[in-house]
């Protein structure tokens, strides 16, 4: 007489549970930043703007003053520090644009949905878009503006305008222009949240940077003087260039980004 075992239970599979943490966010949205072409294609853009048209502008200066003419009254006070930042009002174009399609671009193709269903509070979401982008657009513009003025100064180095690294005040103004352009990217982030179209957060980007700026220099200042507002984030850029105040820029863009 045989006795028949009964086949052993198969065995239960473990679901895992995955808790939704700032760190998993953050790694989320850097993953997404990586994988668009259009990350690559923007960032290269700003990064070229700021070497590129601040070594034009150096070179141009050079071929100035050693051939003789008569100097631009363009540059008439240009030294190497202004001179290789000449392309941070167009690099921060592209930096702009790139922080509006990082959120506004999820809503335009509906892929917001499937963020906030993996993750449902928003806060979490902004904070860790901001957070990437920004570090990102920070190295971009670090790289860039150190490197545009070791070239600049290169180029420039027997010039009335030479400057070198260790004059006073060039690495702060440096490091005020790659927090600018950084701020700048946080801006981006900030109306294409707050806009959810990319043709309309990116129309309001130029006209605060680029617009408004001109319309109100045109203003009465003082006396018979056209105003110029350094309270306005475009003109904050300039503010970066001089070797003595560089802390106000910072302060204005502060408020434009909060």
């Amino acid at each position: 007489m045989t006795t028949v075992t009964p086949p052993p239970p198969a065995p239960t599979a473990v679901k895992r549970t995955y808790r939704v943490t700032g760190r998993h966010v953050l790694r989320s949205e850097s993953t997404k930043l990586r994988s668009l072409r259009s990350t690559w294609i923007t960032l290269g853009l700003g990064l070229l703007f700021v070497v590129a048209f601040g070594t034009i502008a150096a070179l141009r200066y050079r071929s100035s003053i050693t051939s003789g003419r008569q100097l631009d009254p363009d540059f008439a006070d240009a030294t190497t520090l202004s001179l290789s930042l000449f392309g941070v009002p167009l690099s921060q174009l592209a930096i702009g644009v790139l922080g509006v399609l990082v959120t506004a671009g999820e809503y335009s193709t509906g892929s917001i949905r499937s963020t906030l269903a993996a993750v449902p509070r928003r806060l979490p979401v902004l904070w860790s878009k901001a957070a990437v982008y920004g570090v990102v657009a920070l190295a971009i513009a670090l790289v860039g503006v150190f490197a545009t003025f070791f070239v600049a100064s290169g180029i420039l180095h027997h010039t009335p305008a030479a400057l070198t690294i260790s004059s006073s005040g060039v690495v702060r103004s440096l490091l005020g222009a790659t927090v600018y352009l950084g701020l700048i990217g946080v801006m981006g982030v900030a109306l294409g949240t707050l806009l959810r179209s990319v043709a309309g957060a990116i129309s309001t980007l130029v006209a605060v940077l680029m617009l408004v700026p001109g319309l109100v220099s045109l203003l009465p200042g003082p006396g018979t003087t056209p105003s110029s507002p350094t309270y306005l984030a475009g003109p904050a850029s300039r503010c970066t260039r001089c070797t003595m105040r560089p802390t106000l820029s910072h302060r204005v863009q502060d408020s434009w980004s909060s």
